[in-house]
Formats: structure tokens, C-alpha cells, sequence
């Protein structure tokens, strides 16, 4: 009689989790995450629309006695593929690893190799990167980048910018996937005498990767919807093993920026968009 006791607890206590494991999965997928939390468990302030994706460069600016650089993505997303700069210019994935110097740029390598007063966008000539003197004029140029108080200029940009957009409601606001199949942009994935050169190759079929929570949908990833932009190497083998079955990641740690989370943390649709990646139902 005991065991039986025992036993019918352990079966309630299970049959309650399970029901919140779905009550969970429920909230999830409805209203989506409020809030977004930090590697150390605080709760942060989320991002407004025009901030994400926003990276701050200090290696070496205030040394210089210059204002960080301020690089928002969105502003160079419709212009180029990940690829470009993050394999062919040699952009790290990882925020302020790339240590390059104003040096670099005025010598045409990182963001010199198109902010060089001479290559063409959009009928315009791309402003020159970083020179060793400048005038209070030319200062103008460099604030573009380099900068202390909000950009009230590249804000109406941005308002400007996402009006033609389709919209989404995490991130930045805005589907790209959908704007690029649409043809609102055609990004550059190759500059002459710098860039690798591209071989097609066979893209692979869809994956589906098994949830581990009761509930939740799989998710089912796509190498044709990630190779344009990034190619192969911006994912293998550093994010995730090129031998199929070897890759070993987890919620824990794509919110921690591993794997997935290389991206899906930071640039592309945040991790509180949780229907754009598991979207086959739960045991399909």
C-alpha cells in the first residue's frame, strides 16, 4: 500500500509539471517574452527598435580622444550580406573582438574597404573613414561614426527606413527575410579584389530539430533561408560542427550567445520571437 502511495505522488507531481510545462509553452508562443535577461540572470531593459543590433566600438577611441564608434546593422544590412563583412572584411562575430585601428580604415582594410570617399552607394559617394588630421568641417564626418549624445539624424533614418519595411513584432520591427523575398533590397555579397571567391554548392534539406520541452513545436531550420547571406563558414565549424549529429546546443545555451544565439541574441530576430524557428507541431 505504500508503494502504491508512493507511487501515485510521484504520477501527481509529474501530471502537474507537465501542465505547467504546457501552460508555459502556451504563454510563449501567445504573448511572446516582455522582458530579456542578461547572462547573469537580471532582468535588462529591452532594446527599442532602432537600438537593435546596435554595437558600441571602444578599443581604442577614447585613447584617441575620439567618442566610440556607434554601428547599427540595420543601416548596412540592406547594402551587404553577413558574409561580407564578417569572412571577407574579417568583422569577428563577437562584439569588440576585432581590435583594427583608424589606421586600418585610412589603409582601406575593415570599414576603410568601402568608407573610402571613392566606392558608390545608391548613386552617392560613401564617406571617407578616419583620418590622422582633420579640419572642424571635416569633423562632421567623423561624428557619423563616432559618438556621445543619440543621433537624432540616423533615428529619422531610421523612421523613414522601416516605413517600406514588413514589419514583425520583436527586434528591430522588421521582417527582412520577408523584405529581401519581396525585393525591397538587394545586398552586395561580393567586392571586387576583396572578396572570396563564391562556389555554389548543393544546399541541404531542411532540418528538424526535436524539442525538449512537452509542448513546445520543433523547429524546423533551413539552410536555404541562412546561406545567402552567410554562406557556409560564417556557421562551420565554429558555431556548429560540419559532421551531422556533432553539434551539441540548448536553449541555455543559445540565450548564453552560443550556436543560434551567435545571431538570434544580438542581429537577427531575438529569441522572444519563439514561432519563427519551432514551427512544426510537437509530434509531426
Amino acid at each position: 500500500m505504500r508503494n502504491v502511495c508512493r507511487f501515485s505522488l510521484k504520477k501527481l507531481v509529474e501530471t502537474r509539471v507537465n501542465f505547467m510545462n504546457k501552460v508555459l509553452v502556451l504563454l510563449i508562443l501567445l504573448v511572446g517574452a516582455t522582458v530579456t535577461w542578461a547572462e547573469n540572470g537580471v532582468i535588462k531593459r529591452n532594446l527599442s527598435p532602432s537600438e537593435y543590433g546596435r554595437v558600441v566600438i571602444n578599443n581604442h577611441s577614447q585613447q584617441a580622444g575620439m567618442p566610440p564608434v556607434v554601428f547599427d546593422h540595420w543601416s548596412h544590412r540592406n547594402k551587404y550580406t553577413c558574409r561580407l563583412c564578417h569572412l571577407d572584411f574579417g568583422f569577428s562575430m563577437v562584439a569588440n573582438a576585432t581590435k583594427f585601428h583608424a589606421a586600418d580604415n585610412a589603409n582601406g582594410i575593415f570599414c576603410g574597404t568601402c568608407h573610402n570617399g571613392k566606392m558608390m552607394m545608391d548613386g552617392n559617394i560613401i564617406f571617407p573613414a578616419c583620418t590622422k588630421e582633420y579640419t572642424s568641417e571635416e569633423y562632421k564626418v567623423c561624428v557619423q561614426c563616432h559618438q556621445l549624445a543619440p543621433n537624432t539624424i540616423q533615428e529619422k533614418r531610421f523612421t523613414s527606413f522601416v516605413k517600406n519595411m514588413p514589419s514583425e513584432k520583436f527586434g528591430n520591427g522588421i521582417n527582412w527575410e520577408k523584405a529581401e523575398r519581396e525585393g525591397k533590397f538587394k545586398p552586395i555579397d561580393h567586392i571586387e579584389g576583396v572578396s572570396a571567391t563564391r562556389t555554389k554548392m548543393k544546399v541541404l534539406d531542411d532540418m528538424i530539430i526535436k524539442s525538449k520541452l512537452e509542448g513546445m513545436p520543433n523547429v524546423i531550420f533551413s539552410h536555404r533561408k541562412h546561406v545567402g547571406g552567410g554562406g557556409c563558414k560564417l556557421c562551420h565549424p565554429g558555431l556548429f560542427s560540419i559532421n551531422k549529429g556533432h553539434s551539441v546546443y540548448s536553449m541555455d545555451g543559445i540565450f548564453e550567445g552560443k550556436s543560434c544565439g551567435a545571431c538570434h541574441n544580438t542581429v537577427a530576430f531575438p529569441l522572444t520571437d519563439c514561432r519563427r524557428c519551432h514551427t512544426e507541431p510537437a509530434g509531426a
